[in-house]
């Protein structure tokens, strides 16, 4: 069994030291900066792919909205950095209409849809934590994707 694999508790002090200093090399920091407009109604701006979480920005420009749909083996908050969103579910039911300082958890299963409200870009932290005791987490569409989800083959799984 690798040290990855036991409590710290079941470790040597050495194999503990090892443990801390394999973890502690992986810190990261980073910054963000809203992305200069490129022509897409929507752009990301990713801090952190690890295997148990992914954290990044959106910055929703018009014509960005999604389509309903869901993630299996995740679950989301959202966080409205600048700008307004609103989060539809099923049958057109408003689960949040946030402004800046505002968010929103979305459990795995959930279907939900958002878009920007009002003419400012939408700049929106996503969080998401996954399952890894489970089958891959995937994004799975209720509605059919809009033309601009058409280039990205995770996006326009149904």
């Amino acid at each position: 069994m690798t040290n990855s694999h036991r409590h710290p508790r079941d470790m040597t002090e050495e194999e503990r030291e090892v443990w801390h200093r394999a973890a502690e090399a992986q810190i990261q920091t980073f910054r963000y900066r809203k992305p200069e407009p490129n022509g897409r109604p929507k752009q990301n701006t990713w801090f952190v792919r690890r295997p148990l979480m992914h954290v990044l920005v959106q910055c929703v420009h018009d014509g960005g909205e999604n389509n309903l749909h869901y993630h299996t083996n995740s679950e989301t908050t959202w966080f409205v950095l600048k700008g307004r969103a609103v989060f539809e579910g099923a049958g057109g039911v408003i689960l949040g209409e946030l402004g800046p300082m505002e968010g929103i958890l979305i459990p795995g299963g959930s279907r939900y849809k958002f878009r920007k409200e009002g003419p400012e870009d939408l700049e929106i932290l996503q969080m998401v934590a996954i399952d890894t005791t489970q089958a891959e987490a995937e994004r799975i569409n209720v509605e059919p994707h809009r033309e601009w989800m058409a280039s990205s083959p995770h996006l326009t799984k149904y």
